[in-house]
C-alpha cells in the first residue's frame, strides 16, 4: 500500500525526483503482489505502463478509495520513478475511466453514482448478450477449452474464499469473451464501461455466498457457448450481468447504516464506498421538490 500522502494533499513529499529504482528508506515494504518491486525490476519496460498497472491494482483492490486525490509527487517517490511516467499513467487511467483530471485541482479516483452504475450494467448486459450469441457461432474448440479453464480458476478461488483472486479471474474471463468476439470497437467500449464498474463489482463479490453462485453462472455461459446455442448463450450472459447488478444493490444497502460513522480520517472500505454512493443517491431523491401534481 502506498504511504498515506499518496492519496490526498501534497503531504510533505521531498521535492525533486529520485533516479528510477532507488529505494526509499521511508517507504513501507512493497506488497507481495508485486507493486514497487516489480517496477524496480522491470526498468527496461515502459515505465508509464508499469506505473499505470500498479495504480490500477491499487484502485481495484480498494487501497485508494473512490474520490481520493492522487498525489503525483508521492506516487513518483513511492514507485521510484520521475513524475513524467506518473503523469502519462494518469492520462491513460483517465482514458480507461478509472480517474478524472480536474484543471487546477489534480487527479481523483473516479466515483460514479449508483444510478449511473445501473445504466452501465444495462448497457453491458446488451453488449454481453451480443458477445454470447457471436461466440456460440464462432468460438473454436480450443477457445472454448480456454474459457472452461478460466472458470476452473474461478472455482478454485471460490473454494478458498479468495475474493481478490476470484475478482481478477472474473474480470479476465469477461474481457477474454469480448476479445474473442473479434470486434475492436466493441472491446474498447466494453473495457471503459467495466473499468467504471470495478468498485461496485469488487464489493459485490465480497458478499458471503456470492462466489459459488457467480461461478455456476460462468460455467453455464461456457456450456451454452460449447453447445452452439446462440440464443441461450446470449441469454445466460444477459441474465448474469443483470443478476450482478442486483447483487451490487444487496452489497450496498446493508452497509449504508455504518456510513454515517465514517470520519474524514478513515478511508471507507469498498462496500462502505458503495453504500455511500447509495446514500447520496437516496438523499438526492428526497431533496427534490414535490411536483404540483403530487401535492
Amino acid at each position: 500500500m502506498l504511504k498515506s500522502n499518496v492519496a490526498g494533499g501534497n503531504g510533505g513529499s521531498r521535492p525533486g525526483a529520485r533516479k528510477p529504482g532507488t529505494p526509499s528508506s521511508a517507504s513501507p515494504a512493497a506488497p507481495a503482489t508485486g507493486g514497487a518491486n516489480a517496477i524496480a525490476l522491470l526498468q527496461s519496460s515502459s515505465l508509464p505502463a508499469l506505473v499505470q498497472q500498479e495504480l490500477e491494482r491499487m484502485i481495484l483492490a480498494g487501497e485508494v478509495p473512490a474520490g481520493s486525490k492522487l498525489n503525483e509527487a508521492a506516487i513518483a517517490e513511492r514507485l521510484g520513478v520521475s513524475r513524467g511516467p506518473v503523469r502519462e499513467a494518469f492520462r491513460a487511467l483517465e482514458e480507461s475511466g478509472l480517474v478524472r483530471l480536474e484543471k487546477n485541482r489534480g487527479v481523483f479516483v473516479r466515483q460514479i453514482p449508483v444510478e449511473e452504475a445501473d445504466e452501465i450494467y444495462e448497457l453491458r448486459a446488451v453488449l454481453d448478450e451480443f458477445v454470447g450469441r457471436r461466440l456460440a457461432q464462432s468460438a473454436s474448440a480450443e477457445q472454448i477449452q480456454e474459457l472452461s479453464a478460466r472458470v476452473d480458476r474461478m472455482e478454485r478461488a471460490a473454494a478458498t474464499g479468495d475474493v481478490a483472486a476470484y475478482f481478477e479471474a472474473n474480470v479476465a474471463f469477461h474481457d477474454r469473451l469480448v476479445e474473442l468476439a473479434g470486434n475492436g470497437k466493441l472491446l474498447g467500449m466494453y473495457r471503459r464501461l467495466v473499468n467504471e464498474l470495478h468498485l461496485f463489482r469488487h464489493a459485490t463479490l465480497a458478499q458471503g455466498g456470492v462466489l459459488p453462485v457467480s461461478t455456476r453462472e460462468h460455467r453455464e455461459i461456457v456450456e451454452r457457448i460449447a453447445a452452439r446455442q446462440p440464443a441461450a448463450a446470449g441469454r445466460a450472459l444477459h441474465e448474469h450481468v443483470m443478476a450482478s447488478r442486483e447483487r451490487m444493490h444487496h452489497a450496498a444497502l446493508p452497509a449504508a447504516a455504518v456510513v454515517g460513522g465514517l470520519t474524514g480520517a478513515v478511508a471507507p472500505s469498498v462496500p462502505a464506498a458503495v453504500a455511500a454512493a447509495v446514500s447520496a443517491s437516496v438523499a438526492k431523491q428526497r431533496s427534490r421538490p414535490t411536483s404540483r401534481k403530487s401535492r
